[in-house]
């Protein structure tokens, strides 16, 4: 099962192959979804200070009944925060939060401000300025591990030329009719593991008849077809979802995709538009 296995990062931690996203999961909801998780097998829950839901998310983890060396717990340090004193000031505030005295992942969410995400301004010295205050963190006992969210190769080099602890992961975009293969093989060559986020591309495959007929033929959901294809990849997936029907199936991919079938999954149009999640920086 899914839930079961582990890929190792690159400093010899192990990561579950497969983790719960809890983005756009409200603070009322968000406790009951980790519990639920937890209860169906999930070992390895991912939130971030933008998600505004982190305290409950570390309820959740409290309250599941599992112990918590047992949860792999990821999130993220705000996009804006591009100097030493903040990240370091809101890191601590994530461990206050939640009342936990160690968090398993800590990574930059973006190499920019949302506000500035996608514009030239890359955010060099920001973002070296934040990793410092990774580091420091991990080396006090607080992380345990270091990354990156939605960095692009450039990014990605400007951390690797300065830092004393080399990211281990890299959170970005990735799905059937989106898989930007070159920065997935560019992060994995510098050994980074590669976390696919909205593997379903945020609901919008289901709209896809091509997704849909593949699915039918392997006799699977369109999220178990999307989630199969991005760990044949070697990728790790974080579908969101509060419904444990949901968790159940997203998790039930044993099976495996043919070499032909992922050739035409690979070269799928594009998505063009996300629906409601269009207005987000990423999907744009």
């Amino acid at each position: 099962m899914i839930l079961q296995e582990t890929y190792t990062l690159a400093n010899g931690i192990e990561i579950p192959k497969m983790g719960l996203g809890t983005w756009l999961i409200d603070k009322a909801d968000a406790e009951k979804a980790v519990k639920d998780a937890v209860k169906i097998g999930y070992r390895h829950i991912d939130t971030a200070q933008d998600y505004f839901n982190e305290a409950e998310v570390a309820a959740g983890i409290k309250a599941c009944g599992v112990s918590r060396n047992e949860i792999f717990l990821t999130t993220k340090l705000s996009a804006r925060y591009k100097s030493y004193q903040d990240s370091v000031a809101a890191i601590d505030g994530s461990l206050q939060l939640m009342g936990l005295d160690y968090v398993d992942l800590m990574i930059i969410h973006s190499p920019q401000p949302w506000d500035k995400f996608g514009q030239s301004d890359r955010f060099f010295k920001g973002n070296q300025d934040a990793w410092r205050a990774l580091e420091d963190a991990q080396k006090a006992g607080k992380i345990r591990a270091i990354g990156l969210s939605n960095f692009q190769q450039q990014d990605i080099d400007n951390i690797l030329k300065s830092c004393s602890v080399a990211p281990v992961v890299n959170q970005i975009l990735a799905h059937v009719t989106n898989t930007p293969h070159e920065l997935i093989t560019y992060s994995q060559d510098k050994g980074l593991l590669v976390e696919a986020y909205s593997p379903i591309g945020h609901g919008e495959l289901f709209k896809n008849s091509q997704l849909v007929q593949m699915a039918k033929k392997y006799g699977v959901s369109v999220p178990q077809l999307c989630i199969r294809y991005t760990l044949q990849l070697d990728l790790l997936p974080i579908p969101k979802t509060a419904n444990p029907e949901h968790m159940k199936n997203n998790a039930d991919v044993d099976f495996e995709i043919s070499n032909e079938d992922m050739t035409a999954l690979k070269g799928m149009e594009k998505i063009k538009d996300y629906g409601d999640a269009s207005k987000f920086p990423v999907y744009q």
